[in-house]
């Protein structure tokens, strides 16, 4: 059990909660019909634009924030099987942290639910459940491959390059691009914890295989296209050169660092 590494998963648990009760309170704040700014705000495009730069702006404090640095913010499954796929992740780490994911997306939603109540529940909000658009689920699981690719590219250029500390960055940005512009397709998910913990919660399963599938999919496939380049990076968003590391061993002792590699 020594090898285990507590606080990174519970880092990822707890981060992944935060951000579905981040999700909950913007959803009943901007869909809700009694909130006054869905009254004030009535164009989508307009609400999911806000929806996209805070959802956005709590990607990047994720990242950033003490806990991610200290787990590498993945808080998605999807992106600890590509770096997994990349050999940057040992197995054991990889299953602990999709189990950590899984219920800390849960335990975001069940929180949310137990402060806004039946407010969480109206239809126009639905536990921020994803859900394919009317373009069918076909469109959904496409454009859920696609996103999940083309965001898995941008982390692995970026992290590999001399920009590196900007990786979070880029991917809260695309978090809010995404928000605004596809999510009429798919929902918007690239998450599969994230759409698990809410389709758990709302008791409605029918279409999450779109979301359990399609984002792996899309991230493996970037690192099947990143894998030479990527060699130059670590299994983190942000790696902060005074935070230890359980992927590449940094702040361990020798001999701990060779074991854990």
């Amino acid at each position: 059990m020594r090898e285990l590494h507590w606080r990174e998963y519970l880092a990822e648990a707890a981060l992944l909660a935060a951000f579905m009760a981040v999700a909950c309170l913007l959803a009943v704040l901007l869909d809700h019909p009694a909130s006054a700014a869905t009254r004030a705000i009535q164009a989508p495009l307009a609400r999911r634009a806000l929806f996209g730069v805070a959802m956005g702006a709590t990607a990047v404090a994720i990242v950033y924030s003490p806990p991610g640095k200290r787990s590498g913010a993945h808080v998605n499954p999807a992106v600890t099987l590509a770096f997994l796929r990349l050999g940057k992740v040992r197995r054991r780490d990889a299953a602990f942290y999709v189990a950590a994911q899984l219920a800390g997306a849960t335990a975001g939603v069940l929180l949310a639910r137990a402060v806004l109540g039946d407010r969480l529940a109206h239809p126009a909000v639905h536990f921020v459940t994803t859900r394919p658009g009317p373009a069918g689920s076909g469109a959904a699981f496409a454009a859920e491959a696609l996103i999940s690719f083309v965001l898995m590219t941008v982390v692995l250029a970026v992290s590999s390059s001399r920009r590196a500390a900007w990786t979070g960055v880029c991917a809260g940005a695309l978090v809010a691009l995404y928000i605004t512009f596809e999510a009429p397709l798919s929902g918007m998910s690239m998450n599969p914890a994230r759409s698990a913990g809410s389709a758990l919660v709302a008791g409605e399963l029918g279409t999450l295989w779109i979301y359990l599938a399609a984002p792996p999919l899309g991230m493996l496939a970037a690192a099947a296209v990143m894998r030479r380049r990527a060699t130059r990076a670590c299994a983190k968003l942000h790696h902060a050169p005074d935070v230890p590391c359980l992927f590449c061993g940094q702040g361990k002792p020798a001999a701990v660092a060779r074991r854990a590699a």
